[in-house]
């Protein structure tokens, strides 16, 4: 009879323990599965009582901000050798045509920049705690594994760190396939944009060229530099003021003579100069391990859309005709479910949405479709943050990801995407959710699928990875296309020249 109570016994427990066990796991993939104040919704969103298929337009900001979460205090990055792959360690076979050199350059161009990272009077200029845990900024909590507060122009440090833990590291210039420049330019801009040296623009790079004159020698001159590559952290047009011009905004890193013939992995890239290649803009997302990225992808799977789109983002409350203004006029019509299917607004005025990932993912995981309008430049983070959301992106020019992002996106845009013509919008009778409505569940599916397949290419992985639970992030990415770029002009033009 005893044994027959324990057995018992254990059929209820086990059971429960496991139930407990997978209910914790779902709470650190990363947020809280809903809303604070989420009722119980049918499959389209709306309480099971209504047939409509999406809710009204609602302002989303508006929502409670309780779920932000306790930061916890992080070290600073380290740069101490330990954390140096060694090449030897690794077969020949599987590092031929994929040797990087990493140039030792004076702490002046990277690490020496972190240590004035409080320098600036500005508090915005801050990036003490942005630039703690390789780059990623401030856990959004203490026991977070994959979430961050991450400042999107510290991808320069990312990118070192993880070159650090390259496996294909070259021990020696002379087997190297590609040559890394670490130089935190985006960083050291700084100075010349709001610093001390604002009246010298024209002279952001200079030491950089001159130190890889006098100390890569004969590697830097025989292809001209055609063979290296380095990593901006900000958009190209904050690095392409004309030498001759002494106002207006922007450095000119990019058109020194010196360094013209290399690869600049910039956060936006301009149409025209070909050594420019945009890389995503860091999100906050940066998974432990393939594990956890696909825990977070089956979440996003799962997720309820309420909503047919969403916008997150400021502006457009002038009178003036743009497509800030006309997506803010339709989102607040508040129209009736017949006229319209809904627009979530997602108002990021004041900083709202700015290093709180929490707030931006729950609300851009409640629609279909977000939107991504220009703004001072073509393409915004919130691009990224929306494909991490499963949030099939809508577009209102071609170079706000298409003919930029050509190593992480898909050939065929309307795999994972809608492109709406901005001016047909602003000029003319065309609404956004007219277009966006006549899209089935089937096509809304399918595109959904492609996004959700995509968020490895858009995020950088921890780079403490195991490296059993590596997975393909936009740092290899950028490394493949880098490489590949490099062996397709020493065929084309085996004697390069030197532009020095």
């Amino acid at each position: 009879m005893k044994k027959s109570q324990e057995r018992s016994c254990r059929c209820i427990v086990l059971p429960l323990l496991l139930l407990s066990a997978l209910a914790l796991l779902s709470f650190h993939v990363g947020f809280p599965s809903a809303f604070p104040d989420q009722k119980k919704k049918s499959h389209y969103g709306i309480s099971d009582s209504n047939d409509a298929i999406y809710d009204h337009v609602v302002d989303v900001a508006a929502l409670t901000r309780s779920e932000k979460l306790e930061i916890g205090e992080e070290g600073l990055l380290s740069d101490s050798a330990e954390f140096r792959f060694n090449s030897s360690s690794y077969l020949a076979a599987e590092c031929e045509g994929r040797r990087v050199y990493m140039h030792e350059l004076p702490p002046e161009f990277n690490s020496g920049i972190l240590s004035q990272c409080d320098a600036y009077e500005a508090y915005w200029l801050n990036f003490c705690d942005f630039a703690k845990n390789w780059g990623f900024g401030l856990k959004t909590h203490r026991r977070s594994k994959s979430w961050y507060r991450t400042e999107a122009y510290m991808v320069e440090i990312i990118f070192h760190e993880r070159m650090k833990r390259y496996p294909c590291l070259a021990a020696s210039a002379d087997e190297a396939d590609a040559f890394y420049i670490p130089y935190y330019s985006g960083l050291d801009s700084l100075r010349f944009l709001f610093g001390n040296d604002v009246n010298r623009s024209h002279e952001h790079g200079v030491q950089l060229v001159e130190w890889l004159q006098a100390n890569a020698g004969e590697l830097w001159a025989r292809n001209g530099g055609a063979d290296h590559f380095v990593v901006m952290g900000r958009t190209a047009w904050d690095f392409s003021r004309a030498l001759h011009r002494r106002e207006g905004w922007g450095t000119s890193l990019l058109e020194l003579p010196g360094l013209l013939n290399v690869t600049s992995l910039v956060l936006e890239s301009r149409s025209f100069p070909w050594q420019e290649q945009a890389i995503p803009y860091p999100t906050s997302f940066h998974p432990a391990g393939g594990v956890n990225l696909h825990m977070w992808m089956n979440r996003v799977r799962r997720s309820r859309r309420t909503f047919l789109f969403s916008f997150a983002g400021g502006g457009g409350t002038g009178n003036s005709p743009n497509i800030r203004h006309s997506i803010r006029m339709e989102c607040s019509d508040n129209p009736s479910p017949s006229s319209n299917p809904g627009c979530a607004f997602i108002d990021c005025e004041g900083n709202k949405c700015d290093h709180d990932p929490g707030y931006l993912m729950r609300r851009m995981m409640k629609a279909d479709f977000c939107l991504q309008p220009p703004g001072d430049t073509p393409t915004r983070q919130s691009t990224f943050d929306g494909i991490v959301a499963g949030c099939i992106p809508v577009f209102f020019e071609k170079q706000g990801a298409y003919t930029q992002y050509t190593w992480n996106l898909p050939t065929d845009p309307g795999d994972y995407s809608v492109l709406i013509p901005k001016d047909d919008v602003v000029f003319g009778d065309l609404k956004i959710g007219q277009i966006l409505g006549n899209f089935s569940r089937q096509e809304i599916f399918r595109m959904r699928e492609n996004v959700i397949s995509l968020i490895p290419n858009v995020i950088y992985r921890n780079p403490e990875a195991a490296a059993a639970d590596e997975f393909r992030d936009a740092f290899d990415i950028a490394i493949d296309g880098v490489l590949q770029r490099v062996k397709n002009k020493n065929k084309s033009n085996p004697q390069t020249h030197s532009q020095l």
